[in-house]
């Protein structure tokens, strides 16, 4: 019944984005207990390039986002570091029903587009039929250095750590994963809505793995 509920409210996600560019869609609060052993996830993190056309749960969602860059202490600080604690990353995902930012002080999902965007997230065949494409995007105005090349640096450590998170979630959780740096910067960052400060630093496929053929 509430596998059934979660997928309903995933399905009401992509006329709320047409209506209403604004929409903020709350998650619920991510399970933070559970899951495999630390070891047991490292040894079975692997990438996956071979998705399924199949959707996360909402469940799954919210507990990827906060394993990514949620809020994990009091102070609102994050599970992946930042230079400073500028927390300079932002996390956009591309899905079938829209593209969305996540908003982790909120716990929720802003809406950016209602359009489905994943084929445009990158060259390589199956991100159009992955269930989610992540974006890490680094906010300059936010950075902890000026110089151009240390913002750049800082977010990628950023990033890296960000995506090393989504890769064990999903290592725990029975899903594939990706990081990819091939995408067209200047096509997405209009699809994104950014503005001059914002860069993208690198991409992430996140899906159902295909089961390998005998």
């Amino acid at each position: 019944m509430k596998h059934t509920f979660l997928l309903f409210v995933l399905a009401l996600l992509q006329p709320a984005c047409i209506a209403q560019q604004a929409d903020t869609i709350k998650l619920p609060d991510p399970v933070k207990q559970g899951g495999k052993p630390l070891m047991t996830i490292l040894n079975d993190r692997h990438s996956t390039r071979s998705y399924l056309e199949k959707e996360l749960t909402l469940r799954q969602l919210t507990d990827m986002l906060w394993a990514a860059n949620g809020i994990n202490r009091p102070d609102g600080r994050r599970t992946a570091p930042s230079a400073r604690n500028k927390q300079e990353i932002d996390i956009y995902i591309t899905t079938a029903n829209g593209v969305f930012i996540y908003d982790a002080a909120k716990n929720a999902l802003i809406c950016i587009s209602g359009d489905d965007i994943r084929e445009k997230t990158g060259s390589q065949p199956w991100v159009k039929t992955a269930a989610v494409n992540i974006l890490y995007v680094c906010d300059k105005s936010r950075a902890a250095s000026q110089d151009e090349k240390g913002m750049l640096v800082n977010a990628g450590f950023t990033a890296g750590a960000c995506a090393q998170n989504v890769y064990l979630y999903c290592a725990s959780e029975g899903l594939g994963s990706v990081v990819r740096g091939l995408f067209n910067a200047d096509e997405l960052k209009g699809l994104l809505k950014l503005n001059e400060q914002q860069v993208i630093i690198m991409a992430q496929t996140v899906g159902w793995t295909k089961p390998v053929e005998p």
